[in-house]
């Protein structure tokens, strides 16, 4: 990466709920934010040849399409939440159990803003895999308008 080189970003929003274990209060409890998601993305080496980093309509239709597709109306739950875990054993073969099903993605980390930025930073270069020339640098999760967390590469 080219520390001279712009970073462009993209923003997108998305309704999701979650549950932080072992947070002590209310935001252990199932509740939903509208989480503002924001990609940041530089050139390898230099800009294309128009002079940007990416077109945006590419940051939108790679990134923030995947958290359309994956986490928008869902819920975030840690795959080794026990109460969960609990309660989807529960629901397994209810009437009810299949909504459940689609309405919940199962995640490897403990749904914290941090996590969420951390899992897409680690995971968004992938995305842009037919964009070779270009490298995700910056995730930053925005819970409400008054607390966010950023992840850097």
């Amino acid at each position: 990466m080219n520390s001279n080189l712009p970073i462009a970003y993209r923003s997108h929003e998305i309704d999701c709920g979650h549950r932080v274990v072992g947070q002590g209060g209310k935001c252990e409890h199932l509740h939903g934010h509208r989480y503002k998601i924001t990609f940041g993305v530089t050139a390898v080496r230099m800009l294309d040849e128009v002079g940007r980093v990416l077109d945006f309509s590419v940051m939108k239709s790679v990134l923030c399409q995947w958290l359309e597709d994956n986490w928008d109306h869902k819920t975030l739950i840690w795959n080794e939440d026990p109460d969960m875990i609990r309660i989807n054993s529960v629901m397994e073969g209810r009437e009810g159990g299949l909504l459940l099903r689609r309405s919940i993605v199962w995640v490897p980390f403990n749904p914290t803003a941090e996590n969420m930025a951390s899992y897409l930073l680690g995971n968004g270069n992938y995305l842009l895999k037919d964009y070779t020339e270009v490298e995700l640098v910056s995730v930053r999760v925005e819970e409400t308008s008054k607390c966010y967390t950023e992840v850097v590469r």
